[in-house]
């Protein structure tokens, strides 16, 4: 019964919002306004999980929401509103994140200053250290693996609407997901061995003499 009725929910929201985009594509400035109040959250979040860079997702969500409105036109009512407003930021992130990739070298200072503060996040609250962690290692994946795993595990999207918010095959997003997800385990474990060893110094200091 209960997922009878939240099913009747979802096709009334979607019901909601294809007549607000259906008032948008009239030049209707309220529906619009409407629709930003529903996602804007839920977009910035979106983009800062994928940039690391909460203005940057600001901006990025504005861009967004220009797109919905002066593209409202070509909306079709055929898939959920929510994807394809996650289509475009998922475009705009990408494009964004090409012209910001770059080659980096790192330095001994810059190892050095690592190591202190990762030392130094072991003296904060577990779980925050935990997320802050996960956020890191989400960063460091490719976009490719990044997207479909912020997509599918915390935006909360079926693989069908993934690949069609991506472009790509179902299989392809399946494959990427569980490619993601292993590359963060490695990542975590990796880093929590790092941490492990950083926490006994005088171990460590004994056992090179």
């Amino acid at each position: 019964m209960q997922r009878i009725q939240m099913e009747k929910g979802f096709r009334k929201l979607r019901m909601e919002e294809q007549e607000l985009m259906h008032l948008v594509q009239k030049g209707d400035e309220v529906a619009f306004e409407k629709i930003v109040s529903i996602y804007k959250h839920r977009i910035v979040n979106f983009l800062t999980q994928l940039t690391g860079d909460y203005q940057k997702a600001v901006d990025l969500a504005q861009e967004t929401f220009m797109r919905v409105y002066f593209k409202a036109n070509k909306y079709k009512p055929v898939a959920p509103l929510s994807s394809w407003i996650y289509t475009i930021a998922s475009n705009l992130a990408k494009t964004e994140l090409k012209k910001t990739r770059r080659m980096s070298t790192v330095s001994i200072d810059d190892t050095e200053s690592r190591l202190g503060e990762q030392i130094a996040a072991k003296e904060k609250n577990q779980d925050t250290y935990l997320i802050e962690n996960l956020k890191k290692a989400l960063n460091s994946l490719h976009p490719r693996y990044r997207l479909p795993i912020i997509l599918k595990d915390i935006e909360g999207f079926s693989q069908d609407e993934i690949a069609q918010i991506l472009k790509r095959p179902v299989g392809t997003i399946k494959a990427r997901i569980s490619r993601g997800r292993e590359r963060l385990k490695h990542i975590l474990e990796k880093d929590e061995h790092n941490l492990d060893f950083l926490a006994k110094p005088k171990e460590y200091e004994h056992g090179i003499k």
